[in-house]
C-alpha cells in the first residue's frame, strides 16, 4: 500500500510539474503564456523577445565525419556577438519532431534559457560563460579521430591516379575505369578492381567496385558504402579521395604523415652550391 501511495504522488507530481510547450505562428507560449517569438531562414532559427528584439540564433548542423558515421548538433550564437559560438547537444520532444520543436525545446527544457519570464539573459551568460561540453558516443569520437588524421594527411588523386599527401606522390590507382579524368567518382559497374600501390610500388590493396569494398594487402577489408536512409545516405560512388583516405586509415604503413617537404641541398655537376 505505501509503495502505492509513493507512486501515486511521483506520477502526480510529474504531471503537475509538466509544462506545456507550444509554437504557433512564430510565437512561443509556455503553460499558455506567451514567452518568445522566434522566426527561421533555412535551418536557423532567431530567437526573440516578445518586443521583436533578437536576442540569439540556435542553428542545427547535421554533418558527414567519416564514411557513414554522421554528427547532429545545434551552434548558439549571440545577436551582438557573433565571434563566440557554442556547439551544444539537443534535444527534442518526440522521435518525429521538427527542427522548430527541437529548437524552442532545448532551450526551455536543456539549456533553461527560457521560462516563464520570458528569455533568461543571466542564463544565457552563464551558458557562455561555462561552455558545456558535447556529450558524444564511442562511434563520433572514434570517427573525429580517424577524420583529424585524414586531414593531416591532405589527401590528392591527381589526373594520371597519382596520389599526392601533402604535395608529396605516395602511391598510385592502377585498373581505372575510362571515366576516370572526366569524374573523380567511381561510377563505372566494372568487374575489373582498382588496385592502389605505393610510391615504391608495392601493393597495398583494392577497390572492389561490385561490393564497394577495400581490401588491404593484409586481408583487412571495409565497406566504404552502406545503404541508409535520410539524410546519412551518403558515398554512394565513393571519390577517388576518399579510397585513398581510408585505405591509409586501414593501412598506417601505407602513408606517413609529412606536415613539412624537406628540400636537400641543390647540387650542380657534383658541386654544393654555396649557401646564402
Amino acid at each position: 500500500m505505501q509503495k502505492s501511495l509513493i507512486v501515486f504522488f511521483t506520477v502526480l507530481s510529474f504531471i503537475c510539474n509538466a509544462q506545456i510547450i507550444k509554437t504557433k505562428r512564430g510565437i512561443v507560449s509556455l503553460d499558455g503564456t506567451h514567452v518568445a517569438k522566434i522566426s527561421n531562414r533555412s535551418n536557423e532559427y532567431t530567437f526573440m523577445d516578445l518586443k521583436e528584439t533578437p536576442i540569439f540564433t540556435v542553428e542545427f548542423v547535421d554533418k558527414s565525419i567519416v564514411d557513414s558515421v554522421r554528427d547532429s548538433y545545434v551552434k548558439i550564437n549571440r545577436v551582438y556577438n557573433r565571434e563566440k559560438t557554442l556547439d551544444l547537444d539537443y534535444i527534442s520532444p518526440s522521435a518525429f519532431s521538427g527542427e522548430e520543436k527541437s529548437a524552442v525545446y532545448t532551450c526551455i527544457k536543456g539549456l533553461k534559457i527560457i521560462d516563464e519570464r520570458g528569455i533568461n539573459i543571466k542564463n544565457l551568460d552563464d551558458l557562455f560563460k561555462n561552455m558545456p561540453k558535447r556529450k558524444l558516443d564511442t562511434k563520433t569520437k572514434e570517427a573525429y579521430t580517424t577524420r583529424t588524421k585524414i586531414d593531416r594527411l591532405n589527401l590528392e588523386v591527381n589526373s594520371v591516379g597519382e596520389i599526392l599527401s601533402n604535395g608529396v606522390p605516395v602511391g598510385y590507382f592502377t585498373n581505372l575505369p575510362v571515366s576516370f579524368g572526366s569524374d573523380d567518382r567511381v561510377t563505372d559497374k566494372t568487374f575489373i578492381d582498382i588496385e592502389i600501390y605505393d610510391a615504391k610500388s608495392k601493393y597495398i590493396g583494392k577497390y572492389i567496385t561490385t561490393t564497394k569494398q577495400i581490401k588491404t594487402a593484409g586481408g583487412k577489408t571495409f565497406t566504404l558504402y552502406r545503404e541508409m536512409s535520410g539524410r546519412a545516405s551518403i558515398l554512394k560512388y565513393p571519390t577517388y579521395k576518399a579510397i585513398a583516405e581510408r585505405m591509409a586509415i586501414l593501412d598506417p604503413n601505407f602513408i606517413k604523415i609529412q606536415e613539412k617537404v624537406i628540400v636537400g641541398e641543390v647540387v650542380k655537376d657534383g658541386v654544393e652550391k654555396d649557401k646564402k
